[in-house]
């Protein structure tokens, strides 16, 4: 357990019930100001309570690289990069920022995911050269949108190396693949974290760099259509879902934890659910809350098709949300969001498309007795 953040000290500083980022500053009084302080690079986002875990050992890289999604055994040092826990049926488990030094790779998780991850890596060394550590009481992570270099921080470089990751959502990885058509708002998503050591958190928190609350990061993060472990997935996620092959999956490496359904729905099928973006009706003032249920109009009844993951106020569109809905539900339908008895109505934007998956170009065979005909 961490020491409460600095950052509830500063002037401002609200801290929300119900949020993605417990524990830290969700907003400083005016979440639309911060938002717009990020997007210009001269804001910092306290995320101190989100989890770092390390692993050293000379077999780091390649031992990641046979369990998780991502291609890491070439990883350059200093480089950033992003893999995927899967189960055997290769529903998602736990996602990780990656940054190698040299001489340890540092694993940004979510911080409920820190204790289940290190406990399953622990059991999972066998004879590998490796050693796992929970950190996040040592370092924290601080996150920005530079405009051209990170701010002024001390960043943590134990081994020499700055630790700093540069999420590489903002392109579609080598190897990767994006389902999202047109262009894609991940072009102005420049998100950054840096590590700092944890007893250096106070000293930054009382200097005199601006700071934005979660909810401006969240916002941002929304309107990219960036997906979060404890947001956008449940029990039952695939990535495919959620459009997450463009920055955490390759898709001809070998073999890993879950790659057979990873392979099986991008070439031969299509994922069950589908992320999209909801443009919500502010009228009423309302966020809906993560889960809140998303319903169609099917032949005048409202029928359920999914829920909401991530609400947020954007400061130039509005209200919107991140939602994950069933594949079958027709683009053009007539959406609504049950708040707490308080219908929504929503405009859907398609992120991930009902026909994704299905890539491969196998041969139609003929049906056994079909008449070849001649000309």
């Amino acid at each position: 357990m961490t020491a409460p953040s600095p950052f509830l000290s500063r002037q401002g500083a609200v801290v929300l019930p119900d949020v993605a980022d417990p524990g830290v500053p969700s907003h400083y009084g005016n979440p639309n100001i911060e938002q717009r302080m990020l997007v210009a690079g001269e804001a910092i986002v306290d995320l101190s309570t989100r989890g770092i875990v390390s692993i050293t050992g000379e077999d780091r890289l390649s031992w990641l690289n046979s369990m998780t999604s991502a291609e890491l055994t070439r990883l350059p040092v200093g480089a950033s990069s992003e893999t995927l826990f899967l189960d055997p049926n290769g529903r998602l488990e736990y996602a990780a920022g990656i940054i190698d030094d040299g001489v340890t790779a540092w694993l940004l998780v979510e911080a409920d995911d820190v204790a289940p991850m290190v406990a399953w890596l622990t059991r999972m060394k066998f004879m590998m050269r490796v050693e796992v550590a929970d950190r996040s009481a040592e370092f924290a992570r601080i996150g920005m949108m530079p405009a051209q270099a990170p701010l002024d921080l001390a960043v943590a470089s134990p081994n020499g190396v700055p630790l700093v990751w540069t999420d590489p959502w903002r392109d579609v990885v080598a190897g990767g693949h994006q389902y999202a058509r047109g262009e894609h708002p991940s072009a102005e998503w420049r998100w950054t974290e840096v590590l700092v050591f944890r007893d250096e958190l106070t000293a930054l928190a009382a200097g005199p760099l601006p700071a934005a609350g979660s909810l401006a990061a969240e916002a941002l993060r929304v309107a990219a259509w960036r997906p979060r472990t404890s947001t956008e997935a449940d029990e039952k996620t695939i990535p495919h879902e959620l459009d997450w092959l463009r920055s955490a999956v390759h898709l001809s490496k070998g073999c890993y934890r879950g790659q057979e359904t990873v392979a099986k729905v991008h070439n031969l099928g299509h994922p069950p659910r589908r992320l999209v973006l909801l443009h919500l009706d502010g009228s009423d003032s309302v966020l809906p809350r993560h889960g809140a249920v998303v319903f169609a109009d099917r032949k005048g009844e409202p029928t359920a098709v999914g829920a909401v993951t991530t609400a947020a106020m954007h400061h130039e569109l509005g209200p919107i949300a991140l939602a994950v809905v069933r594949r079958n539900v027709d683009p053009g339908a007539r959406l609504t969001v049950d708040e707490d008895g308080t219908a929504i109505a929503a405009a859907q934007q398609v992120i991930v498309p009902s026909d994704a998956g299905a890539v491969a170009d196998v041969p139609r065979l003929p049906r056994l007795g079909a008449v070849r005909r001649t000309q």
